[in-house]
């Protein structure tokens, strides 16, 4: 039988799963980078093959606004993958939170003898139990609102941004 002190206890494990969940949230963060990369590098050499009789005064400047168009999505992506990440942290501490207050609770109630004490006490417990329980939802609500909230905002400016580039060279084109 495997010796019980050589088992890892709740909270190493439970460190263990967030560094893990980490470092794959940092691997799939470069590798979007590096097909952005390659995407935005094949947009780019399209558009230099490609001739735009009449119709636009300036390649550079339509390449110009894609790519600001690009880096404004990889932004809002590392937004929102941040958000996911602070929002699994969070999750880990309150999972490590909730484990500590369980075997609290459970050392406590093993000490009353009297079953009125101890009904009582576990009527108290659970109606504790719950509110954190709430308030731990709602926190993690917020999070994941203020991580989208963010990037929407992020996409929101550039699309704007975008129009008025849009018109600007068609102002320019028609001026020509």
């Amino acid at each position: 039988m495997a010796d019980e002190t050589s088992r890892p206890s709740m909270a190493e494990t439970a460190a263990a799963a967030t560094r893990r969940a980490a470092e794959t949230m940092t691997g799939l963060t470069r590798a979007a980078a590096d097909t952005q990369a390659a995407l935005l590098g094949d947009v780019g050499r399209m558009f230099r093959e490609m001739r735009f009789p009449g119709m636009l005064a300036d390649p550079g400047a339509l390449l110009a606004a894609h790519r600001r168009n690009m880096e404004a999505l990889a932004a809002a992506n590392r937004l929102a993958l941040e958000g996911a990440q602070a929002v699994a942290r969070r999750n880990m501490e309150i999972m490590q939170q909730t484990m500590h207050e369980l075997s609290d609770h459970v050392r406590e109630l093993s000490g009353a003898d009297d079953p009125q004490v101890r009904a009582a006490r576990q009527a108290e417990l659970m109606k504790r139990s719950y509110e954190h329980a709430t308030n731990n939802l709602r926190e993690l609500a917020d999070l994941i609102q203020k991580s989208n909230a963010e990037a929407v905002r992020l996409l929101d400016n550039r699309f704007r941004e975008a129009m008025d580039e849009v018109r600007q060279l068609l102002e320019t084109e028609t001026r020509d």
